[in-house]
């Protein structure tokens, strides 16, 4: 189990860098098998069809987030915006099927997959000297306006904008999008990539 808390994120190393969790999305297993047609029939505003998708969505709105339900009793929560959150929307959902008369394991493990998160580094950046001096990197400017760059450790992708502006995907524990994001600025600093904002 990934063991995880907004309260726990350190973000000391990056200051003034407005970094938001977007998206936290969080795999849950209920040791559980499910009829997904049985839920579907019972739970008020389940969709379910099998012929595009082969899960169930079921929609949970304080905290809001969306779960997709699979016979095999995993659930996979997106939408929260910290671990935490998605803990308590999966429990909201266990718990209505419990009350729909479905015996749900007692253990429910829970892992995060994935963090999105954005931030503002506070300057500018040349993107083009970050495509020949950090590497791993893809820039196609008549395609997209950002750079994609592939964080070696923690193993994250950052989309990042000559704005300033990045998004960062692949986490999978809140405190390592500040690290990262530190390491990134960094970099960025290293390679004579920044210019301050006019």
């Amino acid at each position: 189990m990934v063991k995880n808390d907004t309260k726990n994120v350190n973000f000391s190393n990056v200051q003034n860098n407005d970094i938001k969790i977007q998206n936290i999305v969080v795999s849950a297993d209920t040791h559980t098998k499910y009829s997904l047609e049985m839920l579907a029939a019972n739970l008020d505003g389940a969709e379910y069809e099998p012929e595009s998708f082969p899960g169930l969505v079921y929609r949970v709105t304080d905290p809001k987030a969306s779960a997709l339900v699979f016979t095999t009793g995993k659930i996979i929560c997106s939408g929260a915006k910290s671990y935490a959150f998605a803990k308590i929307a999966i429990a909201k959902v266990v718990d209505d099927f419990r009350k729909i008369g479905i015996d749900v394991a007692d253990k429910v493990d829970t892992a995060i997959v994935n963090i999105v998160a954005s931030a503002n580094l506070n300057f500018k950046v040349d993107l083009n000297k970050i495509v020949f001096e950090l590497g791993e990197c893809e820039y196609e400017p008549e395609q997209f306006p950002g750079l994609v760059y592939r964080h070696p450790k923690p193993k994250v992708v950052f989309l990042i904008f000559n704005s300033g502006k990045v998004v960062c995907t692949g986490a999978r524990c809140e405190s390592d999008v500040g690290v990262a994001i530190g390491d990134l600025k960094k970099r960025l600093d290293e390679i004579g990539a920044v210019r301050k904002k006019d």
